[in-house]
């Protein structure tokens, strides 16, 4: 079984190789960086989610997978992608398909204003709270993010956040209801983190219930960065999906 990765946003492929580590033996996993990072090429312009959406077919071309997997923005790109290409399986975590407008987006401008001002600390602060992952006062989330960036996943995701913008304005430019995925007939899974926004749920329930062959689970305890980990809890989720082995009833 060959699995294709599509990552996070601010975030590269080398942070997914514990999860292809766990797996090997059992799934064949495909890590590729998407534009802008390391070995990609840069984003055209005008860069829109199409532009992954090509780069992918790419990649399920050249690997021959049928089954992919989707984290955070990563999730958006395989569902486009599925409305266009054909797959067997798809797993999302967290997957930000704007569903209903489910998703937080009011922060996005005002994020927007920073990055382009060449403030990163004060640009992430303003998702943390936007995305509802801090209650804290904007100028301590401020101080925060400023440790945050002096170690090494920090300055790497600083790095990356002027082009993670654009990725952030593209969750909030494709607005669907659950109804447009109707038509994904592949077997999918749809994980959500037991520790992450409550938002991530209530997308999954809303395209589970349109569509054909849908589940949803949520992972007890788990963060946003759970793909990254390469815990068993996860990994063997995978697994067992993706190789149709029995698996515990989903929660809701």
């Amino acid at each position: 079984m060959d699995l294709v990765v599509v990552h996070g946003g601010a975030i590269t492929k080398r942070y997914y190789e514990p999860l292809a580590k766990r797996l090997a033996g059992r799934v064949n996993v495909h890590l590729y960086n998407r534009r802008g990072r390391e070995d990609a090429g840069p984003r055209p312009p005008g860069y829109t989610v199409d532009d992954e959406i090509a780069d992918l077919a790419a990649v399920l071309e050249r690997t021959g997978a049928r089954s992919v997997l989707g984290h955070s923005f990563g999730g958006l790109v395989v569902m486009r992608a599925a409305l266009e290409l054909q797959f067997d399986n798809i797993i999302l975590y967290d997957g930000t398909v704007n569903v209903d407008n489910v998703f937080p987006t009011a922060y996005i401008p005002r994020m927007r204003a920073y990055v382009d001002a060449g403030d990163i600390p004060r640009a992430l602060a303003v998702m943390s709270g936007g995305l509802n992952l801090s209650g804290l006062p904007f100028g301590v989330r401020v101080a925060v993010c400023r440790l945050f960036l002096k170690t090494p996943v920090g300055k790497m995701m600083g790095e990356l956040l002027p082009g993670t913008m654009l990725e952030t304005e593209e969750i909030g430019a494709t607005p669907t209801t659950g109804a447009d995925y109707a038509g994904v007939t592949a077997r999918t899974l749809l994980v959500a983190g037991g520790k992450s926004g409550a938002y991530y749920r209530e997308m999954n329930a809303k395209l589970a219930a349109a569509m054909p062959d849908a589940r949803t689970h949520v992972l007890a305890g788990a963060s946003h960065n759970e793909p990254c980990l390469g815990r068993p809890r996860f990994t063997n989720l995978v697994a067992d999906f993706l190789t149709g082995a029995p698996a515990k009833a989903p929660r809701p």
